[in-house]
């Protein structure tokens, strides 16, 4: 009986023979004359297990009182065995849906994406593959974490919602535990994304993860595995661990790159959730036949939907924002910004070029600028050493903090002149000592030792005394932060900061573009390597005369006379509207377009 439902089911079923075959022997040996009235020893086996099964069968039953005696017997024996059997069904149906509800079920799915570990990302990845699953006829994302089955389903319910055609399953399971693997059936799935999950040992259960997956067979081919690291020094053992196959990213470089850019040219971070999101525009690989042997300059006006930022060799080596004189070869592929790969469409003929329009700017000349940080955190000391590399020689870094970080100030930089000024980071009367007149540039740096909810708080407070500030002195400098929860973005909006960073965000998204296009990890890691060409927001000005109307096709020209690629521009007066800030990117080229003096284009450039 120990051993669950089926055995105690089998057993009763074995009673019910065993009663049914004692009964009709009884009547073949006692009761002959009504065993020939009633169809012989098999219409009395029929009868007894009828009643075995119905008790109120036998009240229609006639024939001598042994026969009654025998059929009655059948039925009270009948009652206990099935009222049993319901019982052990109706508490055997409980423990199975229990145990269900417990996730330690097996997956049985094909191509399927796996999330591996629970954290604030699973809300992020998962909605951004139910937007790029939306066209396909079904899909499905298996969780596999270390929490309860259900409260990981009721908070993606409450924190997602309606998930289109893409069904989200959750188990609960170690995913450092091999036997609790095999519950999301790795095996059979599309691609595997290892999430970091909170705590000081995050990277440690990545590369654990990464080992085990690596280290298991995989009958049907290993799928496409994808994870990130927070700290930079354990991105050579991940790599190791996941093997040559996987991709594995560094989320502390690509936060440290994403201030050093966006302190300089605010707007950035939106323009990377744009491109990384799958609500608007992402990029696209495809081949173009009728493009080859024309160079990468003449595909930029050859698009009516659609625009071109590099090249994918055939050898797999990917070229962003090439020489303009780069030809297509017969195997390579174009590099796209689209909404969608269905909306990318060749132009029967260019659309026309507004040359009154475009401004004859020489090239600027970098100067030495002032730029203040205010707050500490780790990333800081990587921050510094990057915009060390990248600013003028004679530039002004000072910290505003509350204490003094000795060991970096002692350090010798090549551009930078660090200075420290002491600061309680959310006083008003603290920050008016600054003279934050003089600065051009103003970097909050988030609080990563104590809890992030608190730290965005204090960040928020500090925000509301800076800007207000500034327009007392009148809007002297840009103001650029760090955010850790992108819920608290919309909310600072009222601080009218020039951009806002929410790394955890940006590498979530990142995350999912390289599991469902392994391609794109080529892209992106040019895109944020400091060498060769990155994304900028420089002044429309540069590009179209200010009031003049043109069209997007004309910035387009006016970039590649630069040797840049034009992806879509910023307008100044929308920059506080949610949720796109000012940015459009890939706009139609035959549309009106008049750009202010304060308005930005956005372009892939070397500098």
């Amino acid at each position: 009986m120990d051993r669950g439902t089926p055995a105690l089911i089998g057993w009763l079923t074995l009673a019910s023979l065993l009663l049914i075959i004692v009964v009709t022997g009884g009547v073949l040996l006692l009761a002959r004359d009504d065993v020939i009235s009633n169809g012989g020893w098999l219409g009395i086996t029929w009868m007894t297990l009828m009643r075995a099964i119905d008790p109120g069968t036998m009240g229609g039953d006639t024939g001598s009182a042994m026969f009654l005696m025998l059929m009655l017997t059948v039925t009270i024996g009948g009652v206990f065995i099935v009222s049993s059997l319901i019982g052990v069904l109706t508490t055997g149906l409980e423990n199975r849906i229990t145990e269900l509800r417990k996730g330690r079920s097996r997956v049985i799915e094909r191509g399927h994406t796996v999330l591996l570990g629970w954290s604030d990302q699973v809300f992020t990845v998962v909605a951004e593959l139910a937007k790029a699953n939306q066209s396909q006829r079904r899909s499905c994302v298996v969780i596999l974490a270390d929490h309860d089955k259900v409260d990981m389903d009721e908070q993606i319910r409450a924190q997602i919602g309606d998930t289109g055609r893409t069904r989200v399953i959750c188990r609960s399971g170690n995913p450092l535990n091999r036997n609790d693997l095999e519950l999301v059936s790795p095996e059979t799935a599309r691609a595997i994304m290892v999430l970091s999950p909170p705590g000081d040992d995050s990277d440690i259960n990545v590369i654990k993860s990464l080992l085990l997956l690596s280290n298991r067979s995989w009958p049907h081919g290993r799928p496409h595995m994808v994870a990130a690291v927070q700290d930079s020094e354990n991105l050579a053992a991940a790599k190791l661990a996941a093997g040559p196959e996987a991709q594995v990213i560094d989320a502390d470089d690509i936060a440290v790159r994403l201030v050093v850019q966006s302190h300089r040219q605010a707007g950035l971070s939106t323009v990377c959730a744009d491109l990384l999101d799958f609500a608007g525009n992402e990029f696209y690989i495809r081949a173009e036949p009728a493009l080859i042997g024309k160079t990468y300059g003449e595909t930029l006006d050859a698009y009516q939907l659609g625009s071109p930022v590099g090249i994918l060799r055939s050898d797999g080596d990917v070229l962003i924002n090439p020489s303009m004189s780069t030809p297509i070869g017969d195997q390579d592929q174009m590099i796209m910004i689209a909404e969608d790969d269905l909306l990318i469409q060749l132009a029967d003929t260019p659309v026309p070029i507004l040359e009154s329009a475009i401004a004859m700017v020489p090239a600027r000349t970098p100067e030495p600028d002032r730029t203040l940080f205010i707050g500490w955190n780790s990333r800081a000391p990587k921050i510094i050493d990057l915009l060390d590399r990248l600013v003028e020689p004679g530039s002004t870094l000072d910290i505003a903090a509350p204490t003094r970080p000795t060991v970096l100030l002692t350090e010798g930089r090549t551009n930078l002149v660090i200075g420290y000024k002491p600061c309680e980071l959310t006083s008003r009367r603290s920050l008016e000592t600054l003279d934050l007149g003089s600065y051009e540039h103003i970097v909050v740096l988030s609080d990563d030792s104590t809890d992030p909810g608190n730290a965005d708080d204090r960040t928020l407070v500090t925000l509301l005394h800076l800007r207000d500030i500034e327009v007392q002195l009148g809007d002297p400098y840009s103001i650029v932060t760090e955010m850790n929860d992108d819920g608290n973005r919309e909310v600072a909006q009222v601080t009218k900061a020039d951009d806002f960073i929410v790394s955890t965000k940006l590498i979530s998204l990142l995350l999912t573009q390289m599991a469902e296009n392994k391609h794109l990890n080529a892209v992106f890691t040019h895109l944020f390597e400091p060498d060769g060409s990155e994304i900028y927001l420089k002044p429309s000005s540069d590009y179209l005369i200010p009031g003049k109307e043109a069209n997007f096709a004309t910035v387009v020209e006016a970039a590649r006379r630069r040797g840049e690629t034009a992806i879509g521009y910023r307008l100044k007066r929308h920059g506080e509207e949610a949720p796109s800030y000012g940015v459009l990117l890939n706009p139609p080229k035959s549309d009106p377009l008049t750009l202010a003096q304060d308005d930005s284009v956005i372009v892939l450039a070397e500098s």
